[in-house]
């Protein structure tokens, strides 16, 4: 059985540090900017082996109030974004 809720950011961890990581983390500041909204429901739909687990990992690390992802997302795009501190590990 799987943690649905506040799942951590191990796996985004694990993640970061594996040798073909893509940063994909602009999609966090789409997903901030519709929060909220009538189109707060975001549909990730891509064939199989596209990096959906992946981005639902990431998701997860920025947006967990379990854990605090500060350090993770430094280095990335997202950090440089308006919205980067205002949602970070609040959902």
């Amino acid at each position: 059985m799987g943690n649905y809720f506040n799942p951590g950011n191990e796996k985004f961890d694990r993640m970061i540090h594996s040798e073909i990581y893509v940063d994909k983390t602009e999609l966090i500041a789409y997903t901030n900017g519709v929060i909220n909204t009538l189109q707060e429901y975001v549909c990730v739909s891509r064939p199989r082996r596209f990096g959906k687990s992946m981005t639902a990992n990431m998701l997860a690390a920025y947006y967990s109030r379990g854990c605090s992802s500060e350090n993770l997302f430094q280095n990335f795009k997202i950090a440089k974004n308006t919205t980067y501190h205002i949602s970070r590990n609040q959902l």
